[in-house]
């Protein structure tokens, strides 16, 4: 069976109720084969945790990009909480480890499947909100998210921010830009980080995030607007 302790580690929460956390990964195919378990299958935390998600990806967007409108707000959005996106996700904690499948789901492949591994993360999401509360929930998401986060911010405007910052500045210094952590600031749930992008012994640009990898693209970002700007020293 899998270890739901494990599972909690790698996610980082511990839950009060691991009963809830067991049925977030129960897929419908294993309670068809087994329909005593008593937790039941995950597709309505599924449904709860997509809409959760989505708020809490809305809000950080809202929160953290005043200036974006919502057309622009409602393209990250959706490239953040697709399901390639979230099954990515799923993969890097080895979610697909731990779900319970019917033998013939399970002999089909089903622990790498797009569907269930993005319905298994959302059904997850929701049980750390009902088991923890929003603040819990909203860490566990960001965390999560980081890496995607930061790639969408840089390719969901239609600018790769750090691509086009290094071959800028490999024209214009001959050198690459180096992204170096100044600051760590807030509570474990809400961390802001702060990076600052060199080039030729200058300090370009400074950028704040609420992961190293959003704050370096903020930095990048930041960086070429003071080089197109004609900023030289």
């Amino acid at each position: 069976m899998p270890d739901l302790i494990a599972l909690q580690e790698l996610l980082g929460v511990t839950f009060s109720e691991p009963s809830l956390l067991e049925q977030a990964v129960v897929h419908s195919s294993y309670i068809n084969e087994n329909p005593d378990l008593v937790s039941g299958h995950n597709e309505r935390l599924e449904f709860l945790g997509d809409a959760i998600l989505g708020f809490i990806v809305a809000e950080e967007l809202y929160q953290e990009f005043p200036d974006l409108s919502e057309g622009e707000m409602t393209k990250l959005r959706a490239a953040l909480v697709r399901r390639d996106t979230l099954a990515r996700v799923a993969r890097a904690v080895r979610l697909g480890d731990f779900l319970y499948l019917g033998r013939g789901e399970e002999a089909s492949g089903g622990r790498g499947k797009t569907p269930n591994l993005a319905g298994a993360l959302e059904a997850v999401i929701a049980a750390a909100y009902l088991d923890q509360g929003e603040a819990v929930t909203r860490d566990l998401v960001l965390r999560l998210l980081g890496e995607e986060w930061a790639r969408a911010v840089s390719q969901g405007t239609g600018v790769d921010y750090k691509s086009r910052l290094q071959e800028l500045t490999q024209s214009r210094f001959q050198s690459i830009p180096a992204y170096r952590l100044v600051a760590e600031a807030g509570p474990d749930h809400d961390k802001r980080f702060t990076v600052e992008v060199m080039a030729d012994d200058m300090v370009l640009g400074m950028g704040t995030g609420k992961s190293k990898k959003l704050a370096e693209t903020e930095a990048a970002r930041s960086a070429l607007e003071r080089l197109d700007a004609g900023f030289t020293e």
